[in-house]
């Protein structure tokens, strides 16, 4: 029987539940332990699909098209583990199945209420993964206890513990010891509050996560473990760390891991950290440095791009150096280049996104990008707009555009593709998920990937437009990965530059701290080249993150 790992949160929201939790499965996965973790969302929206991103942060995307929470994005960085729309469970999805199976007479006339029937619905999606093949499930538990939102949740877990036993079943609090300057102390009163009003619901913690500024006092871990009934080897300390991939070796430090196992009845066997222990020598002993522009719609909130960071601090953990990361908006970009204050960047991104704001602005930063000769990745969108750049600029295709931008152009070199035209329903309209592509054998992108077959996920409705492209590849920017059919563009390239590379697809969600997504690694290679006044050399990251002979399970077929 699979073991469950519950990790709720108290005080205040952003605390690193997520990254707590992903930093058990790091340590359980380096025991050969096997394990795969869920996040239950609070809010009522079906999923975050249609959250703006300063609402809700990235959505990210699963190999089986699911949009989820960003969450999951730590999840799979750390376990290395590809999840499914099923490790995302919403108050918005859960009622909306209770009340379709209402609807169909499953419930044969009885009044529907949370208690069973919402209840039991939560617990039906954390069975759900508790497969024969898992050993663990890690659920995080989303929100605040003493939200309102949450108490469904908390029930539901409470209940757990009777259906599968207690021995079966732990359960980590994550809090905040606040360090009050004026008085110079560090305060255990919002901890031992959030531990109550835990315990009022059911729940008893078997282990508490004080985050907090810097270390804590021993003195604080025994009264947090006298007043709220845990052991003090449960008490473990989280100090603020600047990098999120040390939280693992914090927490093992601590002893957590160790304890948790304990309660479980786990073989606490020597984990094998060797590996993440040298990529963490490689961060923290950095041999250059690289500046790299992101040129987003978002900016003022980094947790909108939170895979493209952590992509492109992979890639540059390969190759031995620090990112510096500037964060330009998209709206700002034309004053930034008539004061020349862009020529310092030895590279730039231009991630994926929606809407008209800002897009003249990433138009305008592709052309400098390609004029200047600045390695460029175009993720999404970015590839997009570099291909509207291109035709204008290039071409002389006057007014070339997307019809998302402007339905009315003349020369619509991005378009909405096949029976998307003219439906209304946002959720029902893009292409979701993991689609193979086939790389040009002798092209950059191949060789960056060391491979011709390929499957990345994707998240967007609009396509380049086919009638243009052998246009285009006349003039240097050849579509260099196509789909199975050869109907839809996947990557483009532009002879001639040192790097201006674009996908329709979000690479950046298959990235791994040890295995970095392939064309980040030759954006990083080609910016540090830049940095150094030499030719980059584009050899394929080992082993490559994304790149796969076969067809992964539950791939989605060509459109």
């Amino acid at each position: 029987m699979a073991k469950h790992i519950f990790v709720t949160g108290g005080v205040a929201s952003s605390l690193g539940k997520g990254l707590t939790a992903a930093s058990l499965g790091r340590l359980l996965v380096a025991r050969g332990l096997r394990v795969t973790m869920q996040k239950l969302d609070p809010y009522i929206n079906v999923d975050p699909g249609t959250l703006n991103p300063y609402e809700h942060g990235e959505v990210f995307v699963t190999d089986d098209g699911g949009e989820t929470d960003l969450d999951l994005g730590h999840y799979e960085r750390f376990i290395d583990v590809s999840l499914t729309r099923d490790s995302n469970a919403t108050t918005g999805s859960i009622y909306q199945k209770v009340l379709a199976d209402e609807r169909r007479g499953e419930y044969l006339g009885r009044t529907v209420q949370v208690i069973p029937h919402i209840t039991d619905e939560i617990k039906e999606r954390i069975r759900k993964l508790a497969t024969s093949d898992v050993d663990v499930v890690i659920t995080e538990v989303g929100g605040t206890v003493g939200d309102i939102e949450i108490l469904p949740f908390l029930e539901a877990i409470r209940q757990m513990r009777l259906e599968v036993g207690r021995q079966n079943i732990c359960y980590v609090h994550v809090t905040l010891v606040p360090f009050i300057g004026p008085s110079g102390e560090q305060k255990t009163k919002p901890t031992q509050h959030s531990v109550t009003e835990l315990r009022s619901r059911g729940v008893q913690p078997d282990a508490i996560v004080l985050r907090s500024e810097g270390p804590i006092e021993d003195g604080l871990r025994n009264k947090i473990s006298n007043l709220s009934d845990v052991e003090l080897a449960g008490v473990v300390n989280a100090p603020d760390s600047s990098i999120l991939y040390e939280i693992p070796m914090v927490l093992r430090s601590e002893g957590l891991d160790s304890f948790l196992l304990s309660i479980l009845g786990l073989d606490d066997v020597e984990p094998d950290l060797a590996e993440w222990e040298a990529m963490l020598a490689r961060i923290n002993a950095p041999q250059a440095k690289v500046r790299i522009g992101i040129i987003g719609k978002y900016v003022t909130l980094p947790d909108a791009y939170l895979s493209v960071v952590e992509a492109l601090r992979h890639a540059a953990s390969y190759h031995g150096v620090e990112v510096d990361i500037e964060w330009i908006r998209s709206e700002e970009i034309e004053g930034l280049l008539a004061a020349g204050r862009l020529r310092h960047l030895d590279g730039m991104v231009i991630p994926g996104g929606f809407g008209s704001r800002g897009i003249e602005g990433k138009i305008a930063a592709a052309a400098y990008s390609r004029q200047n000769d600045i390695p460029c990745l175009g993720l999404c969108l970015g590839l997009q707009v570099m291909v509207v750049e291109f035709c204008r600029n290039e071409l002389g295709l006057l007014g070339a555009n997307s019809t998302e931008f402007d339905p009315n152009t003349l020369h619509p070199v991005i378009d909405l593709m096949h029976a998307q035209r003219g439906i209304s329903d946002k959720g029902g309209t893009m292409r979701l998920g993991a689609y193979v592509a086939r790389l040009a054998p002798r092209s950059r992108v191949a060789a960056m990937y060391g491979d011709t077959l390929v499957n990345e996920r994707h998240r967007h409705r609009y396509e380049v437009n086919s009638t243009y492209r052998e246009r285009m590849a006349e003039a240097g920017l050849q579509c260099s990965g196509l789909s199975p059919d050869g109907r839809l563009a996947e990557f483009i390239e532009l002879d001639g530059h040192s790097f201006w590379v674009g996908t329709q697809a979000h690479p950046e969600f298959k990235s791994r701290p040890n295995r970095p997504a392939p064309l980040f690694c030759g954006l990083v290679g080609a910016a540090l080249a830049r940095a150094e006044g030499r030719n980059p050399q584009l050899l394929p990251a080992t082993p490559a993150a994304g790149a796969l002979g076969t067809e992964p399970p539950g791939i989605r077929p060509p459109d």
